[in-house]
């Protein structure tokens, strides 16, 4: 199990630990002499059950909304990201817009981190990105800031009937998004019902009022329940109910919110954990936002109130455009010293070496999808491809290592070749590992709901990845047996066989590099040239099997001598041939 999500399997109870005393704790000790009024007798049982409640509505509210979103908007989300990022400023609101109907930052830095892999994106147009996310998240606040709690029960019978009674799989979706937001304007209605008796209750109000004066407090416990749950939607979500009760004055409802910003770090971290150093810095960067951000503004909280004061009447709203307010400048302020920023990132997470400890080698995977990612299976789909894309360059380092070790090797070259083949067996250990992993995500992604259309491309993608690693397996098994052997004989091909089987080789390595080409780019046509190209290979096959023959009979003796190592070799290159043409075939089935 990944960190993260043991992680979130353990908050559930340090969630119940904490509301429990966040809420109870700073009232339990009554004053000196011991008396107690009667309007402070509060069932504390029953509201922490309505807290406890009301927030697990509101949170399942957003998760279902969310992955409905996700599964009608993925693909969309996914073309943007990748296209409209030509620019600090265009990639910063590139970045808020896919969030903000995404609603969530992390699944918009876990593909970033993907794009920066496949190269589809440079850290610069990423980090522009992040920046935007962050204020695509705040479309959370204003959303809960809407006084529609009324009609939650409305949304989410509505919801549900789309939902179970419409066959369209669209319709069914836009079901789960009224059925989740009604869930989450039910829970906040819970919450709030749950909090009414601390109106009245004295000890609490003064802590609310000490958190308005003294704002590092209210950042402070925010941030720690926002770490705990994974959710600054959660603590948004309480913060505008609390804020809706008159509960919390406007200094302390941006305090929290504040403190939210930071919380959410936690997630970025524990995302980044066990990563590839692209994952590491884009983490860095969502931190580095956020903490800065809070510093800068810490001393203006005051200034931000009446700002917001004028803007709206009721202090819901207010928060709400706070927290829009403090991301949108933080923004704007950092997007000009964003190659700063970078610069000072990769400076803090510098590249290393090329060489590979064991537990490096592990870490295949650098936009590896998480949970989240996974709810979006066309975005972890592609995220896949990335990752292929990655294990068949590693089929083509291996590829073009073993036509020269077997072909060009002699007894001067034997230290070379020892080197070259270790280097295909370490090559064949990755691809193994790798293999292993893509088949899990796989497997992962194809029980959740998926179109047809995306089961078909799963298929595909574990059909393609059986065959990259079939043709490793024939060059680390079959040939590099050859190698050895060959080595061990002392033998050499005639010059006429060396040029010939050179040349199939060089073949056959073009005609996989077209195949990977086609696959990275999904080029339908490509893979089609690559499957008619086919027979014009098998032609030049049966060509240098009859001059190798033609040698024979004239009785050349390095031709007799080496005659089975050369029918060999031409045999395993025919098959690699074989899967590489396989491969081009599932991209044409697309």
């Amino acid at each position: 199990m990944r960190i993260k999500d043991r992680w979130r399997k353990t908050n559930v109870a340090w969630l119940f630990s904490f509301v429990s005393l966040i809420v109870i704790g700073p009232f339990l000790v009554v004053s000196a002499d011991g008396a107690t009024k009667a309007g402070d007798v509060i069932d504390w049982f029953s509201m922490i059950i309505g807290l406890l409640g009301g927030l697990a509505l509101f949170l399942f509210g957003m998760e279902q909304m969310s992955s409905a979103i996700k599964a009608v908007a993925g693909d969309q989300m996914k073309n943007l990201l990748a296209k409209l990022t030509t620019n600090r400023l265009a990639g910063a609101a590139t970045g808020a817009g896919v969030t903000a109907v995404i609603q969530s930052s992390s699944v918009t830095t876990v593909l970033v981190v993907g794009f920066i892999t496949a190269e589809v994106m440079t850290l610069s147009q990423a980090v522009g990105v992040i920046f935007g996310s962050n204020v695509g998240t705040t479309i959370t606040a204003q959303i809960v800031a809407f006084k529609v709690t009324k009609y939650a029960l409305l949304m989410i019978a509505i919801g549900f009937a789309a939902l179970f009674i419409s066959k369209d799989e669209k319709i069914q979706h836009y079901g789960e998004i009224l059925m989740g937001l009604g869930l989450v304007f039910f829970g906040m209605s819970v919450m709030s019902g749950a909090m009414k008796p601390l109106r009245s209750y004295e000890p609490f109000l003064n802590l609310m009022k000490n958190m308005g004066g003294n704002p590092i407090l209210g950042i402070l416990i925010s941030a720690i329940f926002t770490a705990l749950v994974q959710s600054s939607s959660a603590t948004t979500g309480i913060v505008i109910v609390m804020a809706s009760e008159n509960l919390i004055s406007l200094p302390a409802g941006i305090a929290l919110i504040f403190g939210s910003n930071v919380g959410t770090c936690v997630t970025a971290l524990l995302a980044s954990l066990g990563k590839p150093i692209e994952a590491i810095r884009a983490g860095l960067a969502h931190i580095l936002f956020n903490m800065i951000g809070v510093l800068l503004w810490l001393g203006l909280i005051p200034f931000l109130a009446k700002g917001v004061e004028r803007i709206a009447t009721d202090i819901p709203r207010q928060i709400a455009n706070a927290h829009t307010i403090f991301n949108l400048v933080n923004t704007i302020i950092f997007l000009p010293f964003s190659e700063l920023m970078v610069r000072l990132i990769i400076w803090l997470i510098p590249d290393k070496s090329n060489s590979l400890t064991e537990s490096e080698e592990d870490v295949l995977f650098s936009g590896y999808p998480d949970s989240d990612l996974i709810a979006m299976p066309s975005i972890a789909l592609e995220q896949v491809r990335y990752e292929m894309k990655k294990m068949a360059e590693t089929v083509k380092d291996m590829l073009n290592i073993i036509g020269p070790s077997i072909v060009n090797a002699d007894a001067d070259t034997i230290n070379s070749l020892d080197s070259n083949l270790g280097a295909i067996r370490q090559y064949h250990l990755k691809i193994e590992r790798y293999k292993s992993q893509i088949d899990q995500l796989l497997l992962q992604i194809l029980r959740t709901n998926l179109t047809s259309e995306q089961s078909e491309l799963v298929v595909r993608q574990l059909n393609i990845l059986d065959r990259l690693e079939h043709i490793s397996q024939i060059i680390d098994s079959n040939l590099v047996t050859l190698a050895e052997e060959k080595s061990k004989m002392g033998l050499s091909f005639s010059e006429q066989g060396q040029a010939e089987l050179n040349d199939y080789h060089q073949h056959i390595v073009e005609f996989y590099n077209f195949t990977i080409k086609a696959f990275s780019a999904q080029d339908q046509l490509a893979a089609q040239a690559v499957i008619d190209e086919k027979p014009n290979l098998v032609n030049l096959e049966n060509v240098y099997r009859n001059t190798h023959y033609d040698r024979l009979r004239r009785n050349i003796p390095e031709s007799e001598n080496t005659s089975q190592l050369h029918l060999d070799l031409i045999d395993y290159l025919h098959r690699i041939n074989s899967q590489s043409a396989a491969i081009a075939a599932q991209i044409i089935s697309n």
